[in-house]
């Protein structure tokens, strides 16, 4: 049996989380802003259309704002999330093997299905949509590098309306020509300049290159790009993804911080996170690195970052709380203003796996019901439990002024049905 793989991208992921519940942003120009309400990080097409950029910051594109009314909203990473998982929970009811790949992308498995690839894929938009609110788009392909061009033509093919099939279509050499190369699936900058120089400018010259010559300038990982421009797969759905190899939270503050009090208070707030994620997946960490920084744009910038060995990998977040205060208690320098700081958790293993300490004198059984505890009640009221070293007011906290409710996880903060 052939292979099919088909891949599922969301339509301006943040900005269609923001319409389904608020449909007045339907037909809008829409952008939605990074941490502090800095730059652009999502756009809906009609803010495209004005030429707004991804990645610009917001003061410089204000004049654009304002004469077209651009709505501008803060990120709501929380109602993201949620929204992606509601998304591919509904596909995985349609397939039997998929592997999420991002936030808004899953590739699945749709060999052997018994009807047209493309009446299968109409089915998955209208699904999706009725069931999330989520306009979706899906392209398929032999391999994931050709249904990642498959999919990208489809959002630009108002013919495919959405769906565009290249497993035996005759129009699979027109498809690549009018791929650039550099939008090919793991083509970086670099690659694609060198690429260029070689005379290789689309998706159809490299895959149709001299693969001994492809080996010999970039290696395995292009000849395999190659191979799956021509059909072979060479990256198989991930149905059991690698462990992760770091684990990391960091944050931009809302206004420039000087004491080593709410350093302290933003850094315990950080691994509380940090411990969070780790016990989500099952994790321990055995090096905790925090590192600080005041802004690039001053003449004396200070940054900097301190490692801690922890003797015995760990997820619970009083011990990381207290590792990473007294790091910061070693970076900490009076007279700056810092602007950000951060944790990174490495050397992680499965905590079923733990290998425990002769001498240890910590009671780890007490801490992981006391961790479990605390993940329950704040998994049930939306993390109504905080760390006494995470402070009270939290000045620091970055700004998202133009957040939307969190309407699917806090039912203080549920849409009200109109009367």
């Amino acid at each position: 049996m052939k292979p099919v793989i088909a891949l599922v991208d969301c339509n301006n992921f943040y900005v269609s989380c923001e319409r389904v519940f608020d449909p007045t942003l339907l037909g809008r120009p829409v952008i939605v802003l990074s941490n502090n309400d800095g730059c652009v990080v999502a756009r809906s097409n009609e803010a495209k259309a004005l030429g707004i950029g991804m990645g610009v910051p917001a003061f410089e594109i204000r004049p654009v704002i304002e004469r077209h009314r651009v709505q501008t909203l803060s990120s709501n990473y929380t109602l993201y999330a949620d929204m992606s998982d509601r998304v591919m929970e509904t596909l995985g009811t349609m397939v039997p093997q998929l592997e999420v790949y991002s936030i808004d992308e899953a590739f699945l498995d749709l060999a052997g299905l018994p009807c047209t690839l493309t009446e299968f894929g109409r089915t998955i938009l209208s699904t999706v949509h009725r069931w999330t609110g989520i306009p979706v788009t899906v392209g398929v392909g032999r391999t994931k590098t050709l249904a990642k061009i498959a999919n990208r033509l489809a959002k630009h093919s108002a013919k495919a309306n959405g769906v565009l099939d290249l497993t035996d279509s005759p129009y699979l050499d027109k498809a690549l020509a009018e791929t650039p190369v550099e939008k090919v699936w793991t083509v970086g900058i670099k690659t694609t300049i060198r690429l260029k120089r070689a005379g290789i400018a689309t998706a159809l010259h490299l895959r149709d290159a001299d693969t001994h010559w492809v080996q010999r300038i970039f290696g395995v990982v292009g000849v395999r790009t190659v191979y799956e421009l021509r059909g072979i797969p060479c990256y198989p759905l991930e149905h059991n993804p690698p462990l992760r190899q770091s684990v990391a939270v960091s944050r931009m503050f809302g206004r420039p911080v000087e004491t080593l009090d709410e350093m302290r208070q933003a850094i315990a707030s950080y691994a509380a996170r940090a411990g969070e994620k780790l016990r989500e997946q099952g994790l321990a960490a055995g090096l905790l690195t925090v590192y600080v920084t005041t802004s690039r744009f001053i003449e004396d910038r200070y940054f900097n970052g301190h490692t801690a060995s922890l003797a015995i990998p760990t997820n619970d977040t009083v011990e990381l709380i207290r590792q990473a205060c007294l790091c910061m208690d070693r970076l900490y320098r009076k007279g700056y203003a810092f602007k950000k700081c951060g944790i990174v958790l490495t050397g992680l293993v499965p905590e079923a796996r733990l290998q425990m300490g002769l001498f240890d004198q910590e009671d780890r059984r007490k801490a992981r019901r006391l961790m479990h505890a605390v993940d329950a009640v704040n998994h049930r009221y939306n993390k109504t439990l905080h760390w006494a070293a995470e402070g009270l007011e939290q000045p620091w906290k970055v700004l998202f002024k133009r957040r939307s409710p969190r309407y699917t996880t806090d039912w203080n903060q549920l849409p009200a049905a109109a009367d």
